[in-house]
């Protein structure tokens, strides 16, 4: 068990290996309009889920509702976010969260919250 990846090492399955290689790729583009994040919200219960479209973002900082949507159409890239959104976080209660891109440091984060 040595040389087991650690949780953050793990290898995604090949669908979102393909989508984190596509948005990566579109990283140069979107610092060259102004972007600085871009997101993808998702929120479902009772086995029903919704994942909102894709928001660019020209903040500090990203805060889902607290940050000002720029208009920058990416929206090529909704497919490839929503293959990140974690599955099953529309089961039971249900969870919520954000698939977010921040495009300086090229770094894709998942935050998911889950309803008890």
């Amino acid at each position: 068990m040595e040389n087991e990846p650690s949780n953050m090492q793990q290898a995604l399955p090949p669908e979102q290996a393909a989508a984190k290689v596509a948005i990566l790729a579109e990283c140069q583009r979107l610092a060259e309009a102004g972007i600085t994040f871009v997101a993808v919200h998702f929120d479902g219960s009772g086995d029903e889920g919704v994942n909102e479209d894709i928001k660019c973002y020209a903040t500090e900082d990203y805060a889902y509702e607290e940050s000002d949507v720029r208009e920058a159409n990416f929206s090529y890239l909704q497919e490839h976010f929503e293959a990140l959104v974690p599955y099953g976080y529309e089961n039971n209660c249900g969870g919520f969260g954000d698939v977010i891109l921040n495009v300086k440091t090229r770094k894709i984060t998942v935050e998911r919250n889950d309803r008890f």
